[in-house]
């Protein structure tokens, strides 16, 4: 079995705003394994500024995992822990060369007969015009749950943007979650949460920073807005500890990014741990290309869950690959008529 990686940059149609500044393009990275003639791929969704493994010497793992390919996949993710989105890349890329189809790595009937998984509607930080417009689109185009990113700009006027919805459509007509991605600081999180918590929301990501467990425990205990833990997640790769930490804290919700958190093995371990305690989840994409979006979408439609998922995310780039994924009504679906854009593997092999 031979294996390589190659670089790919994504770029963003438009710049999208977050509280960690304003992306332009997304860097990823691909696997690629061939084997008696056939060829498997994995995406490894590297998210700078944000990932675990956004390290020096990312690339010469990368370079270490393909040079010892033939360790195997279980074997391989072991001693890829502190490469979460290695260890993900290695089970989409052998997964892959399984498959007679190498982009149908989960046969369902997501895949094969045209079920859909519910998604929300992904609202990026800017100006209010550009929010308010991004909303209205998303609603003209089916979506029942809106997801806003918020923490980039005044508070005052995210208030104004979410009480602006509010006033045009109820919770039950549309559900509401906010990301702040960590943007609060602890003192002033409990009173800003009050003041969202009259616009009916379902959840907030990620109030405060990660890495102040106390201070998360003592929101999630009072805070009149259900708390859903998100990079609070990254870099806890030991079972005990992802235990410890869920006992300690007590969210009432988690997200998982597969290619943040260990791949589906590394998010499989969470969402049992998570069941046990009673906490909800959910799955969301980390910015990867329609490979990695389809490689996350087919695993979480066997998962079983009703939840809108966050995996709206194929049509933010301008050289994304051609696929079947195809959103409708707020819905993804894999459409079986519609193919992989001719040769990409090829493409990426030169």
């Amino acid at each position: 079995m031979k294996a390589f990686y190659k670089k790919y940059i994504l770029d963003f149609k438009r710049p999208s705003g977050t509280s960690r500044g304003v992306l332009r393009q997304k860097e990823t990275w691909f696997l690629i394994l061939e084997d008696n003639g056939k060829k498997g791929i994995g995406e490894c969704g590297l998210l700078r500024g944000l990932s675990f493994d956004d390290i020096d010497g990312y690339q010469d793992k990368l370079a270490w995992a393909c040079k010892n390919i033939n360790l195997g996949k279980d074997a391989l993710w072991k001693a890829l822990s502190n490469f979460p989105s290695i260890q993900f890349g290695v089970e989409q890329a052998f997964l892959s060369l399984q498959s007679d189809n190498p982009f149908v790595l989960f046969a369902s009937d997501f895949v094969e007969k045209g079920s859909s998984i519910p998604i929300n509607g992904l609202i990026w930080m800017g100006d209010e015009v550009f929010m308010h417009e991004q909303i209205e689109q998303k609603l003209v185009q089916g979506f029942r749950c809106i997801k806003i990113k918020i923490g980039a700009i005044d508070f005052e006027t995210e208030v104004s943007l979410l009480a602006s919805v509010r006033r045009k459509y109820s919770k039950d007509q549309i559900e509401l979650r906010v990301d702040a991605n960590g943007a609060f600081e602890a003192p002033q999180a409990l009173e800003k949460l009050r003041r969202l918590a009259q616009y009916d929301l379902h959840s907030i990501e990620q109030p405060i920073r990660q890495g102040n467990p106390e201070a998360m425990r003592n929101l999630c205990e009072i805070s009149p807005i259900p708390i859903a833990l998100d990079e609070e997640l990254i870099g806890v790769t030991n079972v005990t500890d992802k235990q410890n930490l869920l006992q300690t804290i007590k969210p009432q919700y988690i997200i998982l990014k597969p290619s943040l958190v260990g791949g589906y093995r590394g998010s499989e371990e969470w969402v049992d741990l998570a069941e046990k305690q009673n906490i909800g989840w959910w799955i969301t994409s980390a910015l990867e290309s329609n490979i990695g979006l389809s490689a996350i979408a087919q695993w979480t439609y066997t998962l079983g869950s009703k939840m809108p998922q966050g995996l709206g995310t194929g049509s933010l780039y301008t050289n994304n690959f051609e696929s079947p994924l195809e959103v409708e009504n707020g819905k993804l679906f894999y459409k079986e008529k519609t193919t992989w854009e001719t040769g990409i593997i090829e493409k990426l092999c030169i």
